[in-house]
């Protein structure tokens, strides 16, 4: 029997309660079923990887397309569903948390709040603004049940403002306004990890791997790491196999199926989703 919203959110906070997983990120019902499939607990979303699925760049994707995307991906499987939320959809806090009350209708078991502006010239946003968007998203999750995971992100390092002390002290006051699970996309090293850990604690902290790491899932455990997502990598691996082959293709050549999926396989996969 399929798992409600409830259920499915009770299970993703007991999987921040200890040790480490991994939270995959999909960009469609497809690549969701598959890492289903595979016996993953939970999934996250991306908004690169589905932005770039409608032809987009990420953060040009509007809400109500965001929203009707993570309800998809909802209902794609029985699995937790956290939600790549970029900075809450919302001009102030009010908008961010009216935005936050519709994600959490879509049945979401956790969505994150990222202190990223868009603009280059001031990429983040001021710290007690982006703690007052931060608070205003945990009073939406509050008022609508509280048991929808909120995640407050540091975006310092993949913004260009790589400044680990004030990412810090982000993560502090985000930990202090109510989030669940910190989360600093963009550090890398042993230290940056250790220190960010050791700032919020005990609440759990995500870690980003988005390109090839020296790490393994057992390693980070030991760090202390909660949970471990990868962005738009799963997407980017699956571009990166279709431009080569298309673009052998376009030179009249077609060597570029060689790692490709069976048919057969896929179908089989698929099969009983009608």
């Amino acid at each position: 029997m399929p798992r409600t919203v409830a259920e499915k959110r009770a299970a993703f906070r007991a999987l921040h309660a200890s040790g480490c997983f991994m939270l995959p990120n999909p960009w469609d019902i497809g690549s969701a079923r598959y890492l289903a499939s595979l016996g993953f607990a939970a999934i996250a979303t991306t908004s690169s990887g589905y932005a770039w699925s409608t032809g987009h760049a990420d953060n040009h994707v509007g809400r109500d397309a965001i929203l009707a995307h993570l309800r998809t991906m909802v209902e794609a499987t029985d699995l937790p569903v956290n939600a790549d939320f970029e900075n809450g959809f919302g001009a102030d806090p009010a908008g961010v948390a009216e935005s936050v009350r519709l994600a959490i209708a879509t049945g979401v078991a956790g969505l994150s709040i990222e202190d990223s502006t868009g603009d280059a010239a001031a990429p983040l946003f001021p710290l007690e603004v982006a703690v007052a968007r931060l608070e205003a998203a945990r009073r939406a999750i509050d008022e609508n049940g509280g048991d929808t995971l909120l995640i407050g992100r540091a975006e310092n390092f993949v913004v260009g403002v790589p400044d680990l002390d004030d990412t810090l002290v982000r993560l502090q006051a985000y930990a202090a306004a109510g989030a669940d699970c910190l989360y600093a996309p963009g550090v890398r090293t042993r230290e940056q990890i250790e220190a960010v850990i050791a700032a919020v604690a005990p609440k759990p902290v995500n870690v980003l791997i988005g390109a090839n790491s020296a790490f393994t899932l057992q390693d980070l455990t030991a760090l202390g790491v909660r949970r471990v997502s990868v962005g738009g990598a799963l997407a980017r691996v699956a571009w990166g196999g279709f431009m080569q082959a298309a673009q052998a293709l376009a030179q009249g050549r077609f060597d570029g199926f060689g790692d490709a999926a069976s048919g057969a396989q896929l179908n089989a996969l698929f099969v009983g989703n009608d």
